[in-house]
């Protein structure tokens, strides 16, 4: 009898990780590892962190930069070229007035003027 009382504890705390997810309780450590993923991925394609930031919202900011300053330094140390990045970056949604102005022009009937560079 012990040992299906042993066996049935094994199989019952076995899955507490899977637990601990589903609840909404995260690993600090797997966290840390996604945003040095993502953040050394932003940098490999070039992106700023700024727009890394945006991009991600959900992870964690410290471990973006952290991830992002490793691959930035391993990629000057090895003379590597940041890849063109697939997704383009989208401005952030202009709200109320300024984004009616920015559609249809400045105001007095003339359509908005594009900035030579």
């Amino acid at each position: 009898m012990k040992s299906y009382l042993g066996l049935a504890l094994i199989l019952l705390f076995s899955g507490c990780d899977q637990l601990k997810e589903r609840a909404g309780i995260h690993d600090p450590v797997k966290m840390e590892a996604e945003g040095k993923a993502i953040g050394g991925a932003c940098r490999h394609a070039g992106r700023g962190l700024e727009d890394c930031y945006r991009l991600n919202p959900q992870a964690d900011k410290a471990a973006v930069y952290a991830g992002w300053k490793e691959m930035n330094e391993y990629m000057a140390k090895n003379s590597m070229q940041a890849v063109e990045p697939v997704v383009p970056v989208e401005a952030p949604a202009a709200k109320g007035k300024k984004a009616k102005v920015a559609e249809e022009g400045d105001g007095d009937g003339a359509p908005a003027k594009k900035a030579k560079h």
